[in-house]
């Protein structure tokens, strides 16, 4: 076997330039499929990130049932009481894994400059737990400090956040006071004073004018209520999401509670439409690719067959068989495969460390600020494009090499 090898590999350079071309083709199509790959594999772990860290939504949810269908028409109705959410916190407490457990309660009303009023919805969170779930994050984005302006405090309910496009519309700058209205749970209309502590960037245009972030004191006070709409889990792994939603889910009703556990990605669609759309980009640069790396081989190959026809019909005469003669070429594609694979790693490398060096910026969807851009190393596309071009690679050289073996003796001694 060690021969037959050495002789693949002697007859593959014996037109060094042509083979060294291919090669090449190899190579840049594995970098251009890598690297798009581990641009992908960013991209997905940065909105993955972005939502369950930045924005703090945690990893599971938990919901009184039917609040997602009717929790808008009539939300005094799915609100969790104090008692429930104690409940809540008891089942969670026998899970390790779960980190942060942190209530909120989502609320809209007018916010008021005392001469304007506009439309605002907001978040109510617990300053605290949202700081624990931010510090948990480690990559890209979720470094990044998505606000102008000091953080809210626990100490402060009075402290609040709004969008950019909302202060405007308001001309409120940090450190000014508005006034916030809504109807309480009863039916009442409720008015607090707050400070705007900071300026935040809303993570779609649609809520630039209107999006406010307050702590869950506040919005409590602000509906008059001590209950929340929503209970959020931070898991230790994102690995772990789909098993603990279906062992909380089972103790949960095992307590007598009603409740609708949703994960991050279900309450993302966001995530899952970006996700399948470069996926399908992936895709078709994968095909594009791979479609240029055999047109190469096969016409590296094809040449190859014809200036060694003569040679086959020599082979053949001397008692090689027909499979011999296409194991032969098998073997030389193999080692072209191999050789622009291996290429391709290292000009890889080289480009994801050029990336590193250079740390350029750009402002990826759902945040509004610029961000370091990363190609990802994944070892799975890596193996996966080594074992397509071998492939693609052996099967582009065995057509023309079984049309040669096939070829009359006589025929190929005698061709020119």
């Amino acid at each position: 076997m060690l021969t037959w090898l050495k002789l693949a590999l002697r007859n593959l350079f014996r037109n060094g330039r042509r083979s060294w071309f291919t090669i090449l083709a190899i190579a840049f199509g594995f970098v251009a499929v890598n690297v798009l790959g581990g641009f992908t594999a960013y991209i997905f772990t940065n909105l993955q990130d972005s939502y369950i860290y930045v924005e703090a939504n945690g990893h599971v949810t938990i919901f009184k049932a039917g609040f997602l269908d009717q929790g808008k028409l009539e939300p005094t109705r799915y609100l969790l009481s104090e008692a429930e959410q104690q409940a809540v916190r008891q089942v969670l407490a026998r899970h390790p894994e779960a980190l942060v457990v942190t209530p909120q309660l989502q609320i809209s009303g007018l916010l008021s400059n005392g001469k304007v009023s506009t439309i605002f919805v907001a978040s109510g969170r617990v300053p605290s737990d949202i700081d624990a779930i931010g510090r948990l994050a480690d990559r890209g984005s979720a470094r990044v400090k998505l606000y102008d302006g000091q953080p809210l405090a626990d100490a402060v309910s009075h402290g609040i956040g709004v969008s950019h496009g909302l202060a405007k519309a308001l001309s409120l700058q940090l450190g000014t006071t508005a006034v916030a209205m809504a109807p309480t749970v009863t039916g009442q209309i409720n008015a607090l004073d707050a400070e705007l502590y900071q300026l935040i960037d809303a993570p779609i245009e649609a809520l630039e004018d209107k999006l406010a972030l307050v702590p869950l004191k506040f919005a409590q006070a602000l509906y008059d209520t001590t209950s929340v709409d929503r209970i959020t889990v931070l898991l230790d792994s994102t690995a772990r999401t789909d098993a603990m939603r279906a062992v909380l889910a089972r103790e949960l009703k095992a307590v007598g509670m009603d409740l609708d556990l949703r994960t991050w990605n279900e309450l993302s669609p966001f995530y899952t439409k970006v996700k399948r759309m470069f996926d399908v980009i992936f895709v078709i640069a994968f095909l594009i690719v791979f479609t240029i790396v055999v047109m190469s081989v096969v016409n590296t190959f094809t040449m190859a067959v014809l200036e060694r026809t003569r040679e086959i019909g020599t082979l053949r005469a001397l008692g090689v068989k027909r499979r011999g003669i296409v194991a032969l070429f098998s073997l030389e594609s193999v080692a072209l495969g191999g050789l622009g694979s291996a290429c391709g790693i290292a000009l890889t490398l080289l480009v994801v460390a050029l990336v590193g060096w250079l740390q350029p910026t750009w402002i990826p969807p759902q945040i509004a600020r610029r961000v370091p851009l990363q190609i990802h190393l994944v070892p799975a596309y890596w193996l996966f494009s080594t074992l397509m071009l071998v492939a693609l690679s052996t099967l582009s050289a065995i057509i023309p090499a079984r049309k040669a073996a096939r070829m009359p003796i006589t025929n190929a001694l005698g061709y020119a």
